[in-house]
């Protein structure tokens, strides 16, 4: 037996039998893991049976086996819970089933397509059961409690509880990509970094499910966290929870009225033709009532600090020229940051000059359709610099997306050949 790959009690008869990833430095392409990772599945043993609690990635199985066959005999294992279906929670789980065939394996309501694709041609050899919230599995003397959190961060995504212990193991909520073998997060390093990059990254695009999962989880005051990554939370593991919450609120102070709607403008220009469209369009919506209006240069300022003005924002304009038939790179990483918060619902808009074929405007539209937003109006394409009756036009734009925004459009006949 390996020494190090040690099961850990983590409660009477509760232990870790999870893995360590030390050495990777990216987590699902995106995420910068500087501290490596870690795989965390648990084991819950009752009076009456034995629940094993997610798994871990494939890579890792041996060293997963080796711990759980320190603490339960596969015939006893009565229960194989998969909080999250992603390969990082269930890359043994195919090879735990075909060890312990006995196991009910139970997933949420909406895993099913997933947990097919997981176990393939062998789903049909195993008993399961699809979940809904407050469902209950009973190991004699304990009981599990399933509590749906969906989108956080896939729409199958649950907890489970154990309500006499106070002990949520909470899959990918509240967890963080920092590997240490200490474990316990009153005796890892400083992962505070880890936490809030973690939750930038996986989390925040879903901050209203947050708010909903957090109205769940915050009666239950749990005693001890137990993520699917990360640290275990026992060391006031309410201070992370109300994390989360803080997290999920408003990160600025906002000081518009309740019913004003908040209009960003932002452009880059060349030789000075899209600055002064720009200038056009923000007077025409500043004409609007109800509506505040953001100009930004983006020559002028870097990317990331937009990110949590555009997340308050009702409403977003872009104006770039056309450089090499596409838009200007500060543009595109705007909307690129823009993965990580919610846009669905936000109005958006497009202009922009140009020299000869004006690919800028449209591409940035399509762009902004692909995030789910609304792009009520055809953007504004002006060749070389605007004449005042061109200036007069971008006005106009601009109150037209105001008003638009604030529901005072008139209605407009729509000519197929613009479809």
């Amino acid at each position: 037996m390996n020494k190090n790959a040690k099961a850990v009690e983590i409660a009477k008869d509760i232990h870790w039998v999870g893995a360590f990833d030390p050495d990777l430095r990216v987590f699902d392409l995106i995420l910068k893991t500087a501290n490596g990772t870690t795989y965390n599945a648990y084991v819950v043993r009752g009076s009456e049976g034995v629940a094993v609690i997610d798994t871990v990635k494939e890579e890792f199985s041996d060293a997963f086996f080796e711990r759980l066959e320190q603490v339960v005999a596969y015939e006893d294992i009565t229960a194989v819970i998969l909080n999250h279906l992603e390969p990082d929670h269930v890359g043994a789980a195919p090879e735990l089933m075909r060890r312990a065939p006995q196991a009910r394996i139970y997933v949420s309501n909406r895993g099913l397509k997933l947990l097919n694709a997981t176990l393939k041609d062998e789903l049909e050899m195993y008993a399961y059961t699809l979940t809904n919230d407050g469902d209950q599995v009973s190991l004699g003397d304990r009981t599990l409690t399933f509590v749906h959190t969906p989108y956080l961060h896939w729409p199958e995504t649950k907890c489970t509880w154990i309500e006499d212990e106070k002990i949520l193991f909470s899959c990918d909520v509240f967890g963080s990509h920092f590997c240490d073998e200490r474990l316990y997060n009153d005796l890892v390093g400083d992962f505070r970094f880890s936490f809030e990059y973690y939750f930038k990254h996986i989390m925040r695009p879903f901050k209203r499910f947050v708010l909903e999962a957090m109205d769940k989880i915050e009666p239950l005051e749990p005693a001890l966290i137990a993520p699917s990554h990360g640290p275990i939370l026992r060391d006031h593991p309410m201070e992370y929870v109300r994390s989360y919450r803080s997290l999920s609120a408003s990160r600025l102070p906002n000081e518009m009225e309740g019913k004003e709607k908040s209009l960003l403008i932002f452009y880059m220009s060349a030789y000075g033709a899209t600055a002064d469209m720009a200038r056009s369009v923000y007077e025409g919506a500043s004409d609007v009532d109800g509506v505040r209006v953001s100009l930004y240069d983006l020559q002028g300022g870097e990317t990331d600090p937009f990110v949590d003005l555009i997340e308050e924002a009702d409403c977003l304009v872009f104006g770039s020229p056309t450089i090499n038939g596409d838009a200007v790179k500060p543009v595109w990483d705007v909307l690129a940051s823009l993965i990580s918060i919610e846009t669905k619902g936000k109005f958006g808009a497009a202009f922009g000059s140009y020299g000869w074929s004006g690919e800028a405007v449209p591409m940035i539209e399509d762009r902004l359709r692909g995030l789910k937003i609304r792009v009520p109006e055809k953007g504004v394409r002006i060749k070389f610099h605007p004449t005042e009756q061109e200036l007069e036009d971008c006005s106009a734009f601009g109150r037209s997306i105001a008003e638009t925004l604030c529901g005072k459009a008139k209605p407009k006949v729509v000519d197929f050949a613009d479809l």
